[in-house]
């Protein structure tokens, strides 16, 4: 499958700079509140808006996404889809995922079969991604609703020996996930394992609420670091972004 218009920019720019995701769950609130939201954290520096939750999103998804779409102008909108109800026509491309530590093949592969037709029709680029849950992720809803065996801290090379099937059955990136506002975040040992180890492409996110720890993550090798439930949490996204973006500049790679 031939690399889209959004895969090359993710690609591309993070050759260049530290790229920060900005996570929207539409159930978290209004569209109106979520599109706003999404503006603030594009204007202080966000690269990506993702769009999408394990719970609910799918209720509304097409309103929050089209109200995203007439505020940012610049930065890809893509889908970050929980379940089949995650997928609209909308955006401008879509983490097409597989949660391949699941211990139920319904995360694994048919709801992406379920999925795949919809993404089809609606001529989404689909971003091929592998999505791996760490401890405590498995407490998280992302973990609980995937029936996730999370990947215990300590243990990097089961990490490893993940991101390689990945690779080796053609995904191109993969999404390191430690649970929506946990308490500990992706091991850095792990990060680094699957950078020199992989070409895969590596998103971080779950539990980060600071550049100082964003900027770890991108020295260990990672990619694309998304923070979601911390800009929930402050009062001005755009400055809050701003000073998280001005941590993380400078960040090089292992």
């Amino acid at each position: 499958m031939r690399i889209g218009k959004v895969e090359s920019y993710m690609h591309e720019a993070s050759k260049k700079r530290p790229l920060i995701g900005a996570l929207i769950d539409p159930f978290k609130d209004t569209p109106e509140v979520n599109a706003e939201r999404a503006r603030k954290a594009s204007l202080g520096g966000a690269d990506i808006i993702l769009i999408g939750g394990s719970v609910g999103a799918g209720i509304t998804l097409n309103q929050t996404v089209r109200l995203i779409k007439e505020k940012v102008k610049d930065v890809p909108i893509i889908l970050f889809p929980g379940n089949v109800d995650g997928v609209s026509p909308y955006a401008d491309a879509i983490l097409f995922m597989s949660l391949i530590n699941s211990t139920n093949p319904y995360w694994i592969i048919k709801a992406q079969a379920l999925a795949a037709p919809i993404v089809w029709k609606y001529k989404l680029e689909a971003i091929p991604t592998a999505y791996v849950i760490f401890e405590p992720g498995g407490r998280t809803s992302a973990g609980w609703i995937g029936d996730a065996n999370p990947i215990p801290g300590n243990r990097p090379e089961i990490s490893l020996a993940y991101a390689l099937a990945a690779q080796f059955l053609g995904m191109r990136w993969i999404y390191l996930e430690a649970g929506s506002g946990a308490e500990e975040t992706v091991p850095l040992e792990a990060i680094t394992m699957i950078r020199k180890n992989t070409s895969l492409g590596i998103i971080v996110g779950g539990g980060i609420r600071s550049g100082k720890v964003a900027a770890e993550k991108f020295k260990a090798g990672a990619n694309i670091v998304v923070v979601g439930t911390a800009i929930e949490k402050v009062g001005d996204v755009e400055e809050w972004i701003r000073e998280f973006r001005s941590e993380v500049n400078g960040a090089t790679k292992t």
